[in-house]
């Protein structure tokens, strides 16, 4: 649907925004609203916390936007005993500090509740529909944080809210806004919904065909195509979480697939051999998790001196080597190409040199990165339901199933295919999702600031 705009407009107050309806009004919120900051009780006394029955949120609450249930609950004594203030419903908090996006942030109260001593409760007059105050802070979330600093540390404070300037229409055009902005918006946020869980079902879906074919073998018309049985008599792998593989295809733990070599697999240095402080600009390269993460051997600017580089030899990386990433962002691959310039490894990095007689660089990757096959087994031998080291001597130790050489190449060129295809559609739907946000903060901007007149618009 296309908005009009208003059918007159006069010069704004606001360094930022031209103009405005010739029959709004603006001020600040210093003068059309109660600003107070809350209080958080003494956390180590527990008569404070247990079996509270007075509803509290920390700073973290503000990202639901419309807040229902507190983060916890205090008692009276910890309310009596800490700066904790009562804030109405339909009142708006602002986080005034909070790590990442929080800073800023706003939502509305749909309860009655106390906050911690970094969220300020903004209490408007009558001049100020509260929804229609939320969506002109939300809009202006930037704007706000660079009161303090923008991304910088610095909290805000109630000052600062105070000096935030707002438009004021009549107060039946500040309810339409506000109802327009919440049904538009829920439509939006309906779409958005359902095209992430389109994406989450295309990954899975990903997965799952990488994991049954490195597990199984190819689908019969793929195998076909690439000359190879289509179906395939299948025995029994003798692992119990494997099952039934092609009969060809032989059952092997990771250690058997490298080089027959001291170092075939090799872990970076530890931190007491490579401190931060000797990655500097220098002569050799330190391949780091961000140039496998990008698979960019022009990525990262970590280098040693040559002198460094000889005293950690062991640990030179070399061309054909797999590099996989081993803490933070674990189970990431890349091939070291023949044009990589010298270098060594990150104490975050692992070596893996492959017999290419029994595995391809490239099927590993897939058994490593994509299928989800080898860090399963890592989580199994750690038990925990995530990992976040990847350890040599249990990587070793992992069952992998190994096709013949050219069943493996047949693989590696179905599953980029099939994988390109996934990627492609997942990137269009990121990209719809992307360009429905933006239309969602256009909107939000565009109505409370009158750009368009939504006055007579169906919701």
């Amino acid at each position: 649907m296309k908005y009009v705009p208003y059918s007159d407009y006069k010069p704004s107050p606001f360094a930022w925004l031209d103009r405005m309806p010739a029959h709004w009004e603006a001020g600040a919120l210093r003068w059309m609203s109660r600003r107070y900051a809350g209080g958080t009780p003494d956390k180590s006394n527990e008569a404070y916390w247990e079996d509270g029955d007075i509803p509290w949120i920390n700073s973290g609450a503000v990202n639901d936007g419309y807040i229902t249930e507190p983060s916890a609950l205090i008692t009276r004594e910890g309310f009596t005993n800490s700066s904790a203030k009562w804030i109405p419903k339909d009142a708006l908090v602002m986080a005034l500090a909070g790590q990442g996006k929080t800073k800023g942030m706003v939502a509305q109260l749909g309860i009655e509740t106390t906050c911690n001593q970094s969220m300020a409760a903004i209490i408007p007059d009558h001049r100020l529909v509260p929804r229609y105050l939320f969506w002109w802070l939300s809009a202006n979330y930037q704007n706000i944080r660079n009161l303090a600093g923008g991304e910088a540390r610095d909290g805000l404070n109630l000052d600062m809210l105070g000096s935030i300037q707002c438009p004021l229409p009549l107060q039946p055009e500040q309810e339409a806004i506000a109802r327009f902005l919440d049904a538009k918006t829920a439509q939006i946020d309906t779409l958005v919904a359902k095209k992430r869980q389109l994406i989450e079902k295309l990954k899975e879906k990903r997965s799952a065909l990488i994991a049954r074919t490195v597990t199984r073998g190819l689908p019969p018309e793929a195998a076909k195509a690439a000359g190879l049985e289509p179906n395939p008599e299948m025995k029994d792998s003798g692992v119990d979480f494997l099952g039934v593989v092609p009969s060809t295809w032989n059952i092997v733990r990771l250690k058997h697939v490298l080089k027959a070599k001291k170092g075939a697999i090799k872990t970076g240095p530890f931190g007491s051999q490579l401190h931060s402080s000797e990655m500097l600009d220098s002569e050799i390269k330190v391949f780091n998790q961000r140039t496998v993460i990008d698979r960019d051997i022009s990525s990262g600017d970590n280098y040693i001196s040559l002198e460094k580089f000889n005293e950690l030899r062991s640990f030179e990386v070399f061309p054909g080597d797999l590099l996989v990433t081993t803490r933070g962002t674990i189970g990431r691959c890349m091939v070291i190409p023949s044009d990589a310039e010298k270098g060594i490894l990150h104490p975050c990095l692992m070596r893996l040199q492959l017999n290419k007689a029994h595995i391809t660089d490239r099927y590993l990757e897939l058994l490593i990165e994509e299928s989800g096959f080898v860090l399963d087994q890592l989580k199994l031998m750690s038990n925990a339901t995530t990992i976040e080291v990847i350890y040599s001597e249990s990587l070793k130790e992992v069952w992998l199933a190994v096709p013949p050489l050219a069943e493996q190449f047949g693989i590696i060129e179905y599953l980029d295919c099939e994988a390109a295809k996934f990627d492609a559609l997942i990137e269009r739907t990121d990209v719809a999702v992307d360009r429905l946000t933006e239309y969602r903060q256009a909107l939000i901007t565009s109505a409370v600031t009158g750009k368009i007149d939504v006055r007579e618009a169906v919701a």
